[in-house]
């Protein structure tokens, strides 16, 4: 296990880029002052002992030096040990709908965009809690089985996209269904399930799984993407926006999210709707109401044991440091000599 002790001084690496940009506006106003003086190609022959090139040596090996202190200063670490802990939370499935319709702008950046970064708001504000995630449209799959890994469940929502699943659709009930089976029968303690979709559900009874559900001890939220008024949704190939659904009749379809709908679901699976429109819902009371249910205590893998790697890259920065002191801007008269650089006139 690889992690930085101090991740916050990483932010100072921008410093590497800036340093950079200051030595090229440097090298261009200064070839600019000598150019008023006479061709660069005689002012290089009277003065034979400058390189022109050793300078942007030197610059690289400052820039690997500050480098490596910045990374010092972060300390990198190995754990070396992994011991096992117990844990005491919350069983929390997610199910997102990844279907066209939620690429549909009504709301900001679009449906699904703003699906993730609540994923994401959320995922931070939970503690010792297990999340698993559900990817459906006209199909569904495990994304992601439960973890407390909160970086792999980030890594995963990254990568959900609609091309997951080329059966388009919004099929809901068999996503329930799905979430319901990540478990064992006679589990009875109450476990959540987080249904983001917009609604539009075409593909089985939804409501039906959800009372099922709510028989097997799960509390089912509902939240709406989208807003009333709707939006076209777009058609990307291969990232380009290519045009708008269309229907037969070649009218662009309009993508409506259905409240009503997602209102029976949480309603059949004993839980709360929160609609999204304009403003996201309010993530600590979908939090406290989670934090309410059945608490299960589980054991999970940590690595307790870190050594500290700073000193590597302390020596790399005075490594580093060194071979700059060594180099100078003057030519090598051996390698001068030597002539490599020079083309043979006919």
């Amino acid at each position: 296990m690889f992690r930085f002790e101090n991740t916050e001084v990483l932010y100072a690496l921008i410093i590497i880029p800036v340093i950079l940009l200051v030595f090229i506006i440097n090298r261009n106003l200064r070839n600019s002052s000598l150019k008023k003086f006479g061709d660069p190609r005689l002012l290089s022959t009277l003065n034979p002992e400058t390189s022109p090139y050793k300078s942007y040596i030197k610059i690289t090996l400052i820039l690997l030096a500050v480098a490596s202190v910045i990374l010092g200063i972060a300390n990198p670490q190995i754990g070396t040990k992994i011991s096992e802990a117990k844990r005491e939370g919350v069983d929390v499935i997610i199910a997102l709908d990844i279907s066209n319709s939620m690429r549909a702008e009504d709301i900001k950046p679009n449906r699904l965009e703003r699906a993730k970064q609540m994923i994401n708001k959320l995922i931070d504000k939970l503690e010792n809690d297990r999340i698993g995630l559900v990817a459906f449209a006209g199909e569904a799959f495990v994304q992601l089985p439960l973890t407390t890994d909160y970086s792999a469940a980030k890594l995963f929502l990254g990568f959900t996209e609609p091309e997951l699943i080329p059966t388009q659709g919004t099929a809901i009930g068999r996503a329930i269904e799905l979430a319901s089976e990540q478990f064992k029968e006679n589990d009875n303690r109450r476990k959540a399930l987080i249904i983001i979709s917009d609604g539009e559900n075409h593909e089985d009874d939804a409501v039906s799984e959800a009372s099922r559900a709510a028989e097997k001890n799960f509390v089912v939220y509902t939240i709406g993407m989208g807003t009333t008024t709707g939006a076209p949704v777009p058609i990307y190939n291969n990232g380009s926006l290519t045009g708008y659904l269309k229907d037969r009749d070649g009218n662009v379809v309009i993508t409506k999210y259905d409240p009503t709908m997602l209102q029976q679901i949480a309603a059949a699976g004993k839980g709360q709707f929160f609609p999204t429109g304009d403003s996201e819902p309010e993530l600590n009371n979908i939090l406290s109401k989670v934090a309410g249910l059945d608490k299960k205590e589980f054991e999970t893998k940590l690595f307790t044991d870190y050594e500290d790697r700073y000193q590597y890259f302390f020596g790399l920065a005075f490594f580093f440091l060194f071979l700059e002191l060594l180099f100078s801007e003057r030519r090598n008269k051996l390698i001068t000599s030597l002539k490599l650089f020079e083309t043979k006139r006919t």
